[in-house]
């Protein structure tokens, strides 16, 4: 699957971060696997989508969209979510978030990307809407 090209609309992978962090929390309040299954396949799509975006915006480009999963954390207050890729010349690309709160109206994300071993982006929101730089 070829990466996407378009740069979605500031703001958007940023809200949808949050949403989809907000309906994993809901689904695993409720105890509903469906719903919990598709929340959790959409934010890791919108880590991946954000992660793709940001990278290409810094010169890299990836052989193939990163493959994330978001691993048990034994509560719906913090998620987590792992993904790996490779860049066209081969080297090993690691994306890792954390999201604590995540069961409240006001949950704190943090997103790393390394690339090559070194860290390329360290910051609270991934995707082309987010508005920090570090």
């Amino acid at each position: 699957m070829t990466p996407p090209t378009a740069a979605a609309p500031r703001g958007r992978a940023r809200r949808l971060g949050v949403t989809f962090v907000a309906l994993l929390a809901v689904a695993g309040l409720s105890g509903c696997g469906a719903m919990q299954r598709i929340s959790e396949g959409a934010y890791r799509n919108a880590v991946a989508d954000g992660a793709v975006a940001d990278l290409r915006a810094r010169g890299v480009r990836l052989h193939a969209r990163p493959v994330c999963q978001t691993p048990s954390t034994g509560t719906v207050a913090e998620v987590r979510i792992t993904c790996t890729a490779r860049t066209t010349d081969g080297q090993p690309v690691q994306i890792r978030g954390t999201v604590t709160a995540a069961d409240t109206a006001e949950p704190r994300e943090r997103y790393q990307v390394t690339v090559g071993g070194r860290l390329l982006i360290d910051r609270d929101c991934i995707g082309t809407g987010c508005r920090r730089t570090t």
